[in-house]
């Protein structure tokens, strides 16, 4: 059989068009399946909807302390379902554009469920229609992690995807997980009035961010009403009567939380089932998919990329795999991802923005560790604002002065760390960084004053 297409690519979310609209630009002929919405999770039921619905939280809390900006209101109502619908709209428009971009760059959308046969073949249902292709990508995601005392019924227990489209909100909720989801679903709720409480397993939220950047978004939570039980487990569920009390055991000893409703946020599970990864022999440790640096599996012409890879499950990642396993097809000269410098964003209040290596983690790595902080209530901009909470850390190679990782939780911290990738990709050090100059007031004068700190030179702390 003559291949149909130079790449089919499997799963449409930001790994998988992403690889397709590429692939497109550089003249290979390409299609790309999709069982369900273009644009996967992150466009559809993660990344896009859930910051419009932060926004709308955000916009709200400024309702809530008008006073503080000379603003008196007699008394105003925030219609969540209307937030809801706005999100839905902005998700729309994502799509569409995806769309667009596809039909733009000459792919062919196909809708069904791919599965891989032998000799290069994608078949596709219900249709039962046979696509023949030169390379395969892989590009089918992961979805919610569901664990066996909390059952997900999608009714009182959620996942994140029934959430998102979660039109009415309840009295109270249990967010069980304290990662990035958790945290920033406690905010959308505790900001429309919902009592929120955020169990996690581990002694910290947010656990795989500095142990500093915790610790100060724990006490925001709690200034803010949040409830947090870290170092808790999750044992069981009763969920007779109109609510739900979940089971908890912390330290040994039992416990107990009444809610309405139960989020569970513990992170996700590859996609791989009824793939035919076994018929092909294609290696997978824990469900996920291996690849090397090129995304390549140990099937020639079969690739993965995104969240299905186990590597890091961010839409950004996803999309920088889909490019490289491209480019590395069309045979253009690639170079390996730098996982632990991906940039890593929460869009809690305040937001949390890191990259590279924890303070602890450098020191574990024997690295000569200096560190260069910066308080964000010394920022004129953020005064300004009104938003002083956080703090910028950078953990800094005391040797050579490059930046072995970037902590920071503030205002907008998330737009900051476009400077910090490429001053790492770059090979900068704190000394390039403290000495460009910074428009004032800026936000991004707190890395120029975290810099010059970690050289003993801060200015304005």
């Amino acid at each position: 059989m003559t291949p149909d297409y130079d790449v089919v690519v499997i799963g449409a979310g930001p790994g998988g068009y992403v690889a397709a609209i590429r692939a497109g630009q550089l003249g290979l002929k390409t299609a790309i399946v999709e069982r369900d919405a273009l644009g996967g999770v992150c466009l559809n039921w993660g990344c896009i909807p859930s910051k419009s619905l932060l926004k709308n939280a955000e916009v709200l809390s400024y309702f809530q302390r008008a006073e503080e900006f000379g603003i008196r209101l007699q008394g105003f109502t925030a219609d969540y379902a209307v937030a809801m619908d706005r999100s839905r709209k902005v998700v729309d428009r994502n799509v569409k554009g995806v769309a667009y971009l596809l039909r733009k760059n000459k792919v062919e959308h196909i809708q069904g469920a791919a599965q891989l046969r032998r000799g290069g073949v994608v078949a596709v249902e219900p249709d039962g229609r046979q696509l023949k292709a030169k390379n395969i990508i892989i590009a089918t995601g992961a979805r919610p992690r569901s664990v066996p005392p909390l059952p997900v019924d999608g009714q009182k227990v959620l996942t994140s995807r029934e959430s998102i489209v979660l039109g009415q909100l309840p009295g109270s909720i249990a967010i069980v997980g304290g990662g990035a989801i958790g945290v920033e679903f406690a905010q959308i709720y505790s900001s429309y009035g919902v009592a929120v409480t955020v169990v996690e397993l581990l002694p910290r939220l947010v656990p795989n961010e500095d142990e500093e950047i915790s610790q100060v978004l724990e006490r925001s939570f709690l200034k803010r009403g949040i409830k947090v039980m870290t170092g808790t487990s999750v044992v069981g569920i009763d969920g007779a009567g109109s609510g739900v009390t979940l089971k908890l055991q912390k330290d040994g000893v039992a416990q107990s939380l009444a809610c309405d409703k139960v989020l569970v946020a513990i992170g996700v599970q590859p996609n791989t089932e009824n793939l035919g990864l076994e018929a092909l022999g294609i290696a997978t440790q824990r469900g996920y998919i291996q690849v090397d640096d090129n995304m390549s599996t140990n099937v020639p012409g079969v690739f993965a990329v995104g969240d299905v890879t186990g590597k890091l499950a961010l839409a950004h990642v996803a999309s920088a795999q889909g490019v490289a396993a491209v480019e590395h097809i069309a045979g253009q000269e690639t170079r390996p991802l730098d996982y632990p410098g991906m940039p890593r964003c929460t869009y809690c209040h305040p937001q949390i923005a890191s990259l590279g290596l924890t303070e602890a983690q450098a020191k574990e790595q024997g690295y000569d560790v200096k560190v260069g902080r910066f308080n964000v209530q010394a920022n004129g901009k953020a005064l300004a604002m009104g938003e002083t909470e956080g703090v910028i850390k950078l953990v800094v190679d005391g040797k050579h002065g490059g930046i072995l990782g970037a902590h920071m939780i503030g205002p907008e911290v998330t737009e900051l760390l476009g400077e910090l990738s490429m001053t790492r990709m770059l090979e900068g050090t704190t000394l390039e960084l403290g000495w460009a100059v910074h428009a004032h007031p800026t936000l991004s004068e707190m890395l120029k004053e975290a810099a010059l700190s970690a050289q003993g030179r801060a200015l304005h702390m």
